[in-house]
């Protein structure tokens, strides 16, 4: 059986015009080979699988081949390859060195190229250093690495410089194109494209999950054969996870995620390619912003069809909840629960529920006892103030009404409908009209004592209960002067008038400072005529406590800087 070759071997580039996404770098080295520009020492950096030793070796074959290029003469004596993984030390850089000295015994020149070169160490590193300023004229040096910022800037310093960047997603998708159909494979699009996506911009990698995938599918690559066997989420997934969510079906939802997970798949991974997703849709609103959509056609249709549906307000909130999802999953003890919480959260989103009205609760208050009773227009609780105003309105209809009915003669198996009504006048007359006028205006005021507050009768006890109480709770809070204020003495009570004595004028700026122990107390009481009268009381004396503390702490509230001056002395205060 014939050895098998594998792609990223097989279909290396062996001339620049082969070199997959890095046209500015081979352009570059071309025209400097052309104009005899071509510096010493090079170095390429980049990540890993972007072809910068096969530029490299490209580079060397071509500089020893002016005039023509020929894929089958490589010049392999002429060219010495080093791991710098494996030769790192100082005795390594020293034969390397040794052998710079000896010119080439055909083409003109000797090409040097280090490998993983921030793998030297700090003494390589220094004894490297003057031949790779000075080398011969015959020796040109190349080094690669994917981690320049751990080369020491004395090297960098001596090297001309050429970052290499990703493959982008189109152009590994060409490339893999063009080898499927070497192959005889047939393919779909988006099956490259998405192993183009997992490659994360290496052509070695896509390569090499493109011999996977081969061996697995046989020479017909499908979009779903491709996810199965790189066990990823397509956008697919996503497309339907964000209809159920878009709809609100948050058992669905949950029901969704349980049979990724199921499949093998990781939350973390979930969520984040979620918020992605959502930016994609924020991406697909918007025709000239479709380009930034690295995927086929078919999936670009798809993605603007269900941009139409989430609105950008959404797609917003959306990204926010599942960044932060994923923002807080490796720190979690329930992984799972953070990730349908963060689902529940985005199917609530824009759900547009039952929403409770609110209610505009009225106390219950005394009705006048009359034959036409308000009752019939009013309610125990009205829902709005616009009920209300609808309930005047039919209050008003109903006295005219009733009036009518007063003014009609009645038989004798019909009586009044009241007692108390007024005498009996012509509907034509003046005494007819002010009849009307004054019992539409006393209806009136019936229907609007709905919305007085509450007036609940309370004793003199249950009011010292309650004022004693708040006095209570200000001591707590550490309000000792208006505490004490309030508890000098016992209020008295008059109807619903509240009168409190105090000893000064000044004492009586400091309790009306406070304004909420009216507010308490007829909340407590459920009587909203509360009102407090103080007056000052000169043979009252202001009760204080004895303790040292307590002074201390009415003082501080008088003048904070003592406690300043406390600290700043190191003093105590002796209970």
């Amino acid at each position: 059986m014939e050895q098998f070759v594998v792609s990223a071997r097989k279909y290396r580039p062996q001339t620049f015009k082969d070199v997959v996404g890095q046209q500015a770098i081979t352009n570059t080295l071309l025209n400097a080979i052309e104009s005899n520009h071509l510096a010493s020492a090079l170095l390429f950096t980049g990540p890993r699988g972007v072809g910068k030793t096969t530029c490299a070796r490209i580079l060397a074959r071509k500089i020893n081949q002016p005039g023509y290029d020929d894929p089958n003469e490589d010049f392999a004596f002429n060219v010495f390859e080093l791991d710098a993984a494996s030769n790192n030390s100082v005795d390594d850089i020293r034969n390397l060195i040794d052998q710079v000295r000896i010119p080439p015994q055909t083409g003109q020149y000797k090409v040097y190229i280090i490998d993983e070169v921030h793998m030297l160490s700090s003494a390589a590193f220094n004894a490297f250093l003057k031949t790779l300023e000075e080398p011969p004229k015959h020796a040109i040096f190349i080094l690669a690495t994917t981690e320049k910022h751990k080369i020491i800037p004395t090297i960098l310093s001596r090297c001309q410089i050429f970052d290499f960047k990703r493959i982008t997603v189109k152009d590994a998708k060409e490339h893999l194109a063009d080898v499927a159909k070497s192959q005889g494979v047939e393919f779909e699009d988006d099956a490259l494209h998405i192993i183009a996506q997992k490659a994360d911009g290496a052509m070695r990698d896509a390569l090499s999950i493109f011999d996977r995938v081969v061996s697995y599918c046989g020479n017909n690559l499908t979009r779903q054969a491709v996810t199965e066997n790189l066990n990823v989420l397509d956008y697919e997934t996503y497309i339907n996870m964000t209809d159920l969510i878009l709809e609100n079906k948050i058992p669905e939802v949950l029901l969704g995620y349980n049979d990724i997970l199921s499949k093998g798949f990781d939350g973390h991974h979930f969520i984040a390619g979620l918020a992605s997703h959502f930016r994609d849709l924020l991406v697909a609103k918007t025709p000239a912003t479709l380009s930034l959509l690295e995927m086929g056609e078919a999936a670009q249709r798809l993605y603007g069809q269900q941009s139409q549906k989430a609105s950008q307000d959404f797609l917003l909130k959306g990204i926010e909840i599942a960044n932060d999802c994923d923002l807080k999953y490796k720190v979690s003890q329930n992984q799972r629960l953070l990730v349908e919480l963060a689902l529940m959260q985005l199917s609530s989103i824009g759900f547009d529920g039952e929403k409770k009205k609110p209610e505009l609760i009225i106390p219950p208050t005394y009705y006048r006892n009359n034959s036409y009773s308000i009752a019939e227009v009013k309610e125990p609780l009205a829902k709005s103030q616009k009920q209300l105003v609808e309930y005047i309105q039919k209050a008003e209809e109903i006295v005219e009404k009733q009036i009518n009915i007063n003014n009609q003669p009645t038989t004798d198996n019909q009586q009044p409908i009241t007692d108390n009504l007024q005498p009996k006048v012509s509907s034509m007359s003046l005494a007819s009209i002010r009849a009307k006028k004054e019992m539409v205006e006393a209806h009136k005021s019936t229907v609007k004592e709905v919305i007085h507050l509450a007036s609940e009768p309370f004793s003199e006890t249950e009011m010292h209960e309650q004022w004693f109480e708040y006095a209570r709770r200000m001591e707590d809070k550490g309000h000792h002067i208006v505490a004490s204020l309030i508890t000098i003495n016992k209020p008295t009570l008059e109807g619903t008038t509240i009168i409190h004595e105090l000893p000064n004028e000044s004492s009586k700026l400091d309790f009306e400072k406070d304004k909420e122990l009216v507010g308490y107390l007829r909340g407590k009481l459920h009587n909203h005529d509360i009102t407090i009268e103080v007056k000052v009381n000169e043979t009252l004396v202001l009760k204080k406590s004895s303790r040292t503390i307590d002074k201390y702490n009415r003082l501080v509230e008088l003048n904070p800087n003592l406690e300043l001056m406390r600290n700043l002395f190191g003093l105590e205060v002796n209970e």
